[in-house]
């Protein structure tokens, strides 16, 4: 049935046919499935690019956060764009980009073309997250079908990113490190004609203005962040060019603090920030994604540069993390369902503590055994966290708004994953003394990560959050912008009138 017909629901083109929401939902799992291989499958075949490409561990990282930089800047642009010009044609085009930038990554002649394809590839799949999550939301009307949907996308996203070096580590010993990036072509390609075929095409009632000024800013914070972390310990941190980048990052801030709220339709509506749920949602994206992001990063090195083991190996002993995010996500999205978003992100952030705190006194001679626990305890945490931070990041919104709150929460997902590997990649790097002596302190601090998780599900998550997410989202949409008055009216599965009944 044509979503156009439901109450609250967007604006849908072209002919209408029945749509099948699970293979929607499969085709939305698998286009978003392949970009979260993509950000961990590379941290496998990193000690291989550095010997063929001669490059240090600050042309790693950077080929690391290339991607997840470029995406985290893009993702809220592209959710707009998606609202405005319609979800499936920005879906289709996401996923051409990203297959091209996938080809040309593998054909790459050094680390610096490498770097620039990774771009490429990260343009189109900024596309793809957020509009998946605003096509999963468009077909699933009804509340509980929606969380159950968003989990099982969510599931998909934790598992293929921790899947990634299992898949890396038998593509590098099998044929070669390029071969991580080439796998994405002909996935990318049968998802667009799947995508072609069976998705609807669906767009906002009222497509949202441009915010060029906003864009910018968003851009100049999050690469002046990433880049200061990154270049810190070679240039050191007094250097007056770090020194600038921080300045010029507190700049971009404040700039988005004062031209934002002045705006007619923000890039960033800060309103919705009002809402402690929602806050609380991508601030905790944030420290999962970076704890996740980092433990990728420091278990590559960790696994290849100091216990020696072969790229299949070192996926293979990554394996307990996927397993433990698959099993976890799946209860996480049942927990969501049927007890709400609390306890699911309490015992995330429970889990993911431990699984730190656990690597942290990791040596050369750390028994198998207890590193798979240690391992399969950190996989728990991130796929608990993952459903319930993705759910309640649209909770309590207008429906034409839910692109833009998608991209939102996905957008400090990537910043997450680029803070995490910037940071837990310059304590090795600083130090001189090998990853193993500084992992340490790195692992302490994914252990941080994890406590913050834990402390904000539990404010977040709250009584007092619950009735604040309620008057926010009255008041978006009694009070909504001036040139927004013709947004459709919330239907009552999708507006913030559900934040009270949950």
């Amino acid at each position: 049935m044509s979503t156009a017909n439901l109450p609250g629901a967007t604006a849908t083109t072209g002919a209408p046919r029945p749509v099948h929401r699970r293979l929607v939902l499969a085709i939305c799992c698998l286009s978003v499935g392949v970009t979260g291989i993509d950000l961990s499958i590379v941290n496998v075949a990193l000690p291989s690019i550095s010997k063929d490409l001669h490059t240090s561990v600050g042309g790693l990282q950077w080929t690391v956060d290339a991607y997840s930089l470029v995406m985290a800047c893009l993702l809220v642009l592209s959710g707009s764009m998606a609202d405005r010009f319609g979800r499936k044609r920005v879906f289709q085009l996401g996923l051409s980009l990203f297959s091209l930038g996938s080809l040309l990554c593998g054909l790459a002649p050094c680390v610096g073309w490498l770097i620039a394809f990774r771009g490429l590839q990260a343009v189109g799949g900024s596309m793809l997250n957020p509009v998946a999550m605003s096509i999963i939301v468009s077909v699933f009307t009804d509340r509980r079908e929606r969380a159950r949907a968003i989990g099982v996308w969510g599931s998909v996203i934790g598992t293929t990113v921790a899947a990634g070096p299992v898949l890396g580590g038998l593509l590098v010993s099998g044929i070669d490190w390029r071969s991580v990036f080439w796998v994405n072509v002909p996935i990318g390609i049968g998802a667009i004609l799947l995508t072609r075929r069976f998705v609807p095409e669906s767009r906002a009632a009222r497509g949202r203005a441009f915010d060029p000024p906003g864009q910018a800013l968003i851009i100049v914070l999050f690469a002046s962040v990433i880049a200061a972390t990154i270049e810190g310990p070679r240039q050191g941190w007094a250097n007056p060019w770090i020194v600038g980048l921080f300045v010029l990052a507190a700049l971009a801030l404040t700039g988005l603090l004062i031209v934002e709220p002045r705006r007619s339709e923000p890039l960033i509506d800060l309103r919705f920030f009002r809402s402690p749920p929602f806050s609380g949602a991508n601030t905790i994206s944030v420290v999962m994604s970076a704890g996740l992001g980092g433990f990728l990063f420091l278990s590559t090195l960790y696994l290849q540069d100091v216990r020696h083991f072969s790229p299949l190996h070192a996926g293979l002993m990554i394996i307990p993390v996927a397993v433990g995010q698959a099993v976890a996500s799946q209860l996480s999205g049942r927990l969501l369902a049927s007890r709400g978003d609390r306890l699911p992100l309490v015992l995330g952030g429970a889990f993911l503590t431990l699984g730190g705190v656990l690597l942290v006194p990791l040596t050369a001679h750390t028994g198998s055994g207890y590193l798979l626990a240690a391992y399969a305890v950190f996989g728990l945490g991130a796929g608990l966290t993952g459903p319930p931070v993705n759910h309640t990041a649209v909770t309590g919104l207008p429906p034409d708004q839910v692109g833009v709150a998608g991209a939102l929460a996905a957008s400090a997902r990537q910043f997450g994953i680029s803070i995490g590997v910037a940071v837990t990649g310059s304590i090795v790097a600083g130090t001189g003394t090998g990853s193993l002596d500084s992992g340490h302190a790195a692992w302490a601090v994914l252990a941080g990560c994890g406590l913050v998780a834990l402390v904000l599900g539990a404010v977040s998550t709250s009584g007092w959050a619950k009735a604040a997410a309620a008057r926010n989202g009255e008041r978006l949409v009694i009070a909504p912008a001036p040139e927004s008055q013709d947004h459709l009216p919330p239907s009552p599965s999708a507006g913030p009138m559900e934040a009270r009944k949950e």
